[in-house]
């Protein structure tokens, strides 16, 4: 007998053990069962003696194809062409880095367990606001210039198991297509924001939660802006990545992997062509979902806070987390003049 995704079963005598290695047998089984043949993923033939298991070499799966479909004809059908818009200068100018850390669409948290609801809804949601309180707060300052941070663990999970890339079980909301497209549209519908605004950057930091799925992420959304002249790009796999303004050099990094007392001697050699030219060095980092700043020699190192709350695991370990999001404004000569937050 053989599967389809839905279960379906198609049963065959012991003495057709021949259609097992004949295609033509196994497609006209599949019509008199009504079951589309490329529907069937595998299946047995069980004689008294023997079980043997066989592979469809024609099966597609339909999640995957209705995912890979869907993307590909949203990119096809609307990419769109954004006319460039010319700002108007000022003497005074400052750069926002907006950083919204550590989303994880995807995640579930309940309630009834953890005395907070998040879901990949919920997740969305609060990202649009706290984009939109951080722009209202920014207000009373001519922005020129917006670096957007994103990964950053985007996205909970980076297998269809739900799983972190190195395996780890998560609790998850949604399907992982599900998850990708929704944090692909608000991805756009922020950027589409800012850039309303000022001129962007979108610098893309690599994390442990989705290191391909994101990576992928960050790719289509960088396909998806390629007409857009207002928005630059750096979503290499590095990382650290390191952005300008001013006197400011920035770096970003997801945070689990170098340490904080590290990251200074490593911007000096990675960025050194514009260690010399830089009197403020700062080193945004994520990963630990709660704010901490600390001067070292040579750069000023801060983590920064989440939207999402405390799930089942992190609640039950005391792993409690303030839910907000964070932005910093920069000035060309004097560096970080203000932090901006958005409280959940």
């Amino acid at each position: 007998m053989a599967e389809n995704r839905y279960s379906t079963r198609l049963r065959l005598r012991d003495d057709e053990l021949d259609v097992v290695e004949n295609y033509r047998r196994l497609k006209e089984e599949a019509k008199k069962q009504g079951i589309p043949v490329n529907e069937i993923k595998h299946g047995w033939v069980k004689s008294k003696n023997s079980s043997l298991f066989f592979k469809n070499p024609r099966f597609q799966s339909i999640e995957k194809d209705a995912f890979v479909n869907s993307l590909l004809k949203d990119l096809k059908q609307y990419s769109p062409k954004f006319p460039k818009v010319k700002r108007t200068k000022s003497k005074e100018s400052y750069c926002l880095v907006l950083d919204p850390a550590d989303i994880h669409v995807g995640k579930l948290c309940t309630a009834f367990e953890t005395g907070t609801q998040y879901n990949q809804q919920i997740a969305v949601k609060r990202v649009l606001d706290g984009v939109k309180g951080i722009l209202n707060k920014s207000q009373g300052f001519h922005i020129d210039k917006i670096i957007f941070i994103g990964g950053n663990d985007i996205l909970h999970t980076d297998t269809p198991h739900r799983k972190t890339t190195s395996g780890t079980p998560q609790d998850t909301d949604g399907m992982w297509y599900d998850n990708f497209l929704m944090a692909k549209q608000l991805y756009v519908d922020v950027l589409e924001l800012l850039i309303s605004v000022a001129d962007v950057h979108f610098v893309f930091n690599p994390s442990n939660h989705d290191y391909t799925n994101g990576f992928f992420l960050a790719d289509v959304i960088q396909t998806y802006f390629r007409n857009c002249k207002n928005i630059t790009f750096d979503c290499g796999i590095a990382h650290r990545k390191y952005s300008t303004y001013g006197n400011s050099l920035i770096g970003t990094t997801h945070g689990d992997g170098a340490k904080q007392a590290d990251l200074g001697q490593l911007m000096s050699i990675e960025a050194k062509e514009f260690w010399a030219n830089s009197e403020y060095r700062y080193f945004y980092t994520h990963h630990v979902h709660h704010k901490t700043a600390k001067d070292y020699i040579n750069v000023t190192v801060e983590s920064l806070r989440s939207p999402s709350p405390a799930d089942s695991w992190h609640h039950r370990n005391g792993y409690i987390n303030q839910a907000a999001i964070e932005g910093f404004l920069h000035s060309k000569k004097n560096g970080q003049i203000a932090r901006l937050t958005h409280y959940f």
